[in-house]
């Protein structure tokens, strides 16, 4: 049986191993389009990361059956560039684009639903907090990755220092997206706000939920809804996120038809995508918080454990013009979640738990995965993609049969990696 040659941009060894688990794995071949640390860490100069890319494919002497990938920008950006030169199927990018501004998004979202924030953008020449929104609130970058650089302000000083903060680090990320921008005849709002803006969002309260979905041929298809919780005392930093959702049906409902109606309006197709929200239980009130042009590779194990089949299967069979066909409830877990090992301070990294650890634990655990994020010697400060207030240690994947089980196993898992730092007198990872 000949194979098919499938381009994966920033493919890492955590998700190699995903991906080989698969439906049908076997007809395909995984090539590594560009590295993480090249697509992801310092500078981005997104006409060099396609220059790369376009040498290395075009270089290689098969047939490209298909070009994906699961991470952020500039990957969610690059992939429909990279498969209009190729003529493979893809969203467009104007599609994409409509999803990762934000302030484009919720212009879109506005259009169709009353099921989100207020908003507005921020002057960051003279800030001021915009016209009609209250304190609490949130500032973020119309483009940044994952929470970097989003600040809850609950007041005038808050306000300012976070405008202080973001304009000093909007460039990194804001200015690569705009040599995107610049590729699409923009509404004039937009184009009027370009990259480099800042979009200033009344908060929302209630629980965190999330979608998981995907389009083809233009039918809108919810497969999944996780729980995002997070550390207590008010944290803005995820603990967890839960598979399958434990909210009332009427609730997840809720979310799956704001779902269809916002990415119908978008126009995405041919795509994965990842919706997160806000849920009051008590008024039944959902509101968008954010939506993503992209499945979530960090939850591929979450389906695994409990249908059977990691997400990236859809991800595959779309860039590859196919109709997934995910399985559902046939994994061999109830439950399955992401666990976010956090410390919350600054410090150089001594010591992370070594191969062999990792291995003892996975083994003497059943169900438990763990991908160790920082390496000795580095700060934690200096970790790319962390939120504003915490630095991930480790994530920990488990599956399990109730709730009280996947805290036993991850509790279990947790007191026997061994991290050190140059502080540990003071040392309050996890908490």
């Amino acid at each position: 049986m000949s194979q098919i040659d499938v381009f994966v941009l920033g493919l890492d060894e955590a998700n190699r191993r995903t991906l080989g688990d698969v439906p049908g794995s076997v007809r395909y071949r995984f090539h590594p389009l560009l590295s993480p640390e090249e697509l992801q860490h310092g500078q981005i100069s997104v006409p060099d990361l396609l220059a790369k890319a376009q040498e290395e494919l075009d270089s290689f002497e098969g047939d490209i059956g298909a070009i994906v990938g699961y991470w952020d920008f500039p990957v969610t950006t690059m992939i429909p560039l990279l498969c209009k030169r190729y003529g493979l199927p893809s969203a467009t990018l104007e599609a994409v684009v409509k999803c990762e501004h934000k302030y484009w998004s919720r212009l879109e979202q506005a259009s169709v639903i009353d099921d989100h924030p207020r908003f507005g953008l921020v002057d960051l020449d003279d800030p001021a907090p915009p016209a009609g929104l209250s304190y609490p609130m949130w500032l973020k970058p119309v483009k940044s990755f994952s929470s970097e650089l989003a600040f809850r302000v609950d007041n005038d000083a808050d306000f300012i220092e976070s405008v202080k903060r973001i304009r000093a680090g909007i460039e990194r990320v804001g200015r690569p997206f705009e040599y995107v921008l610049e590729r699409l005849d923009l509404p004039s709002e937009v184009a009027a706000a370009g990259g480099q803006a800042c979009l200033a969002e009344e908060a929302m309260s209630g629980a965190q939920a999330a979608t998981e979905g995907y389009v083809y041929d233009g039918e809108v298809t919810v497969y999944g809804t996780l729980d995002s919780l997070n550390y207590p005392g008010n944290s803005s930093s995820f603990l967890r996120h839960q598979y399958p959702s434990q909210l009332p049906g009427p609730m997840v409902r809720r979310m799956e038809d704001i779902s269809g109606r916002v990415i119908s309006q978008i126009g995405l197709d041919n795509s994965t995508f990842s919706i997160e929200f806000f849920c009051d239980k008590e008024t039944g009130e959902v509101n968008v918080l954010e939506i993503n042009p992209r499945h979530s590779q960090s939850h591929a194990e979450l389906f695994e454990y409990v249908d059977g089949v990691p997400n990236h299967h859809l991800m595959i069979s779309l860039g590859l013009g196919e109709d997934p066909d995910l399985p559902s409830r046939k994994g061999p877990y109830e439950l399955a979640a992401k666990w976010y090992y956090r410390r919350f301070r600054d410090g150089v990294v001594r010591r992370v738990p070594e191969r062999a650890e990792i291995d003892q634990v996975q083994a003497e655990i059943p169900g438990v995965v763990i991908d160790v994020i920082p390496v000795a010697g580095g700060r934690l400060s200096e970790l790319d993609g962390q939120d504003s207030y915490s630095y991930e240690l480790a994530h920990v994947y488990v599956g399990a049969d109730s709730e009280p089980e996947l805290e036993r196993k991850y509790e279990q898992a947790v007191r026997m990696l061994r991290f050190e730092f140059d502080n540990d007198d003071e040392e309050e990872a996890g908490r």
